[in-house]
């Protein structure tokens, strides 16, 4: 008896990838030629009436009257006008009262109390290991005599993550609960994390003045979306059947809230909560600028005075208190996500724990001010400017010009930009404008929607609206080749991180430095190896990027099916073949959103570039702040956000809504 050969049918058929690939293709065609017939219809017009290949200035709309005039206002009314006597003036006088009266606390407590506390807690939430890597940090502060500008920032930092969690948990319930809603708070939430600092720093210096309350809401702006992003995603995110079994025993709206939803997102907003602290750490030199003492003081006035020294002592008491909260709430995270009996004993669980910490805590403050030592003691502080200034030196002697064979980073950047930067930009400002809006267009389509294409070709438009097409080209330029750079290493480290546990440990410690360091921190010594100039802006923006590149693709890599990677193996697949038919082709949603990481923190710290001779957009937000000019700094400020939209547009694809029967 001969068996059958099994008849495959046309929904199971063995090549059904291959037509879908095909029917993808010719989807895209299709895009592709609708826009060639538009091109050709709309293209001869737009040329006949505006020639010229940059932006034609009868499109630009000039807001320095409507700004200037906003910002005369503001002055002539911030101390008469209700809206400022009675309301922001009340909100000014809470948060500095909020802030002293923390600071006080810590002074109260002590460096004994401050640092037995801050011990316990992390004990208590996330083992022994984070305790003890709390307790070294809190010392590695004091020895590098830090102890009272780190208390600055710990106090305005606590109060600012109390504010931003409770501004972003109301964002996120409000966007949670609600479609309608959270259509309207994507966007809004998009620009809020999206926007430099420096763009908002100056009307809110506008209206608070220097000080305090300033920097803490310029802190709150920027910290506030992840909080507010991960509430509504845990809360959308709730599993329906239970759900469901909770409404069908009756609940009503604020019970189902109450006991399911919010319990089922609690991962999602410890995860919200660790990225609070980390973005509004990430503020503490920024908001220096505007009055806000502390550590991010201290580094920026050593890096005013090129003291890297100085400016490292006070940045890695910052890098250090980032690593104690991440660690602490991210295995906060992890254990109330585990079985009961994995979270510790129950000595160490409930109301009791928490009474046993504030006991001995108020113990140890005790016997520290009985022993009259309240900061740390002058003595047991070791000076670290004088041996970093000196290594700084060196580096520059030996490295930036003149090393055989390979030259000197002074070489490196003459030519990144000679080979890379000068073409990209003269290329890009030559480009026409209706042809830069095609190419968007067609980029933001072919991976998306035509509403990400629509979305994509309105926010480039608005930058030519503006008036700033000409330095937003230019600062697009020095994004696309940093990021081009992020993305090489990125993936590469990346993919050898994610085969060798070995080398993802080792990397760990190393790229939690790199993204905790503030950004002002190591433009020195990059100015002092590249020279001032388009390229020490780039590397920068490549140092600070790199660390979330390597992360999520590591991450993505790590996650792929094991079945998946076994079946490659087992069919005789190489290493190689695996990684590039296999793994990286079921990491590509993670590859994506590493794309889209890139493209945030490149445009970030390439506007900071601006402090170092990268000119274009961040000159004039930077400018636009010192100068307290308006209309300069938001209008370049907006245009940021405009270049931030557009290329998260065309790097992260959109599903189309598909309707119809079967799966």
């Amino acid at each position: 008896m001969t068996a059958a050969t099994p008849t495959a049918s046309p929904a199971t058929a063995p090549d059904q990838p291959g037509a879908l690939q095909a029917a993808l293709r010719s989807r895209g065609l299709r895009k592709i030629l609708v826009l060639a017939v538009a091109a050709a219809v709309l293209v001869p017009l737009a040329h006949a009436k505006w020639s010229s290949g940059t932006w034609p200035s009868d499109l630009t709309v000039d807001l320095t009257g409507p700004l200037g005039r906003t910002s005369d206002w503001i002055i002539d009314n911030r101390d008469s006008h209700p809206l400022f006597v009675y309301f922001l003036g009340h909100l000014s006088n809470a948060v500095v009262i909020s802030v002293r009266a923390v600071y006080q606390l810590l002074l109260l407590l002590g460096w004994t109390g401050v640092t037995a506390g801050v011990t316990l807690v992390a004990w208590r939430v996330a083992g022994l290991r984070i305790a003890a890597t709390a307790l070294v940090s809190f010392a590695v502060s004091g020895v590098l005599d830090m102890w009272l500008p780190t208390m600055q920032t710990l106090a305005l930092m606590i109060v600012a993550v109390v504010a931003s969690v409770v501004v972003g948990a109301l964002l996120g319930l409000a966007g949670g609960l609600s479609e309608r809603l959270f259509k309207i708070l994507r966007p809004v939430l998009d620009t809020m994390q999206v926007l430099p600092a420096f763009a908002y720093l100056l009307p809110v210096v506008l209206v608070f003045g220097i000080g305090v309350p300033a920097a803490l809401l310029a802190t709150v702006v920027y910290a506030a979306p992840p909080m507010a992003r991960l509430t509504a995603l845990g809360l959308r995110g709730a599993d329906p059947g239970v759900l469901e079994a909770v409404s069908s025993l009756g609940a009503t709206g604020r019970q189902r809230l109450l006991t399911a939803r919010l319990p089922l997102a609690r991962k999602e907003l410890l995860l919200g909560l660790n990225q609070t602290i980390m973005m509004a750490l990430s503020m503490a030199v920024i908001a220096s600028m505007i009055g806000a003492a502390g550590l991010g003081d201290r580094v920026y006035q050593a890096l005013a005075s090129v003291d890297v020294g100085a400016a490292l002592a006070a940045a890695v008491p910052i890098v250090l208190l980032a690593i104690v909260m991440d660690r602490t709430t991210a295995a906060a995270g992890e254990r109330m996500g585990a079985d009961p009996a994995a979270r510790g004993p129950k000595l160490l669980r409930g109301w009791r724990a928490w009474a046993g910490i504030a006991v001995l805590t108020a113990l140890v403050t005790a016997a520290g001010r009985l022993a009259g030592s309240t900061v740390w003691p002058s003595g047991w502080t070791v000076a670290i400017a004088r041996p970093v200034n000196d290594f700084k030196e060196w580096m520059v002697d030996h490295l930036y010009s003149g090393v055989p064979v390979v030259g000197g980073t002074a070489d490196w950047a003459a030519h990144f930009t000679s080979w890379v930067l000068d073409p990209l930009r003269d290329g890009l400002t030559a480009l026409p404008w209706w042809g830069a809006l095609l190419i968007v267009a067609a980029l933001a389509w072919l991976i998306g929607t035509w509403r990400t294409a629509l979305t994509a070709t309105l926010a480039m438009a608005a930058i030519g609206v503006l008036g700033v097409w000409k330095p937003s080209m230019n600062t697009l330029s020095q994004v696309l080749a940093a990021l081009a750079v992020t993305l090489v290493l990125g993936f590469a480290v990346g993919i050898l991180a994610a085969g060798s546990k070995r080398l993802e440990a080792i990397l760990r410690p190393v790229l939690d430095v790199m993204q905790t360091m503030p950004q002002f921190v190591y433009l020195i010594p990059v100015v002092a190896l590249f020279a001032v100039g388009r390229a020490p802006a780039a590397a920068a923006a490549v140092v600070y990027a790199l660390p979330a590149v390597i992360r999520i693709t590591t991450q993505g890599l790590r996650q792929v099916d094991p079945a998946a990677m076994e079946s490659a193996r087992s069919l005789g697949a190489t290493r190689w073949q695996t990684l590039r038919q296999v793994q990286l082709p079921l990491a590509r949603p993670a590859l994506l959103l590493a794309v889209n990481q890139g493209v945030v923190l490149v445009l970030a710290v390439v506007i900071i570039g601006g402090l170092v001779g990268g000119g274009a957009l961040g000159y004039d937000v930077v400018t636009g702040l010192a100068t307290g000019d308006l209309a300069l700094g938001l209008v370049a400020g907006v245009a940021i956000v405009c270049l931030g939209l557009m290329l998260d547009r065309v790097t992260q694809p959109t599903q189309r809504r598909t309707t119809g029967k079967g799966a």
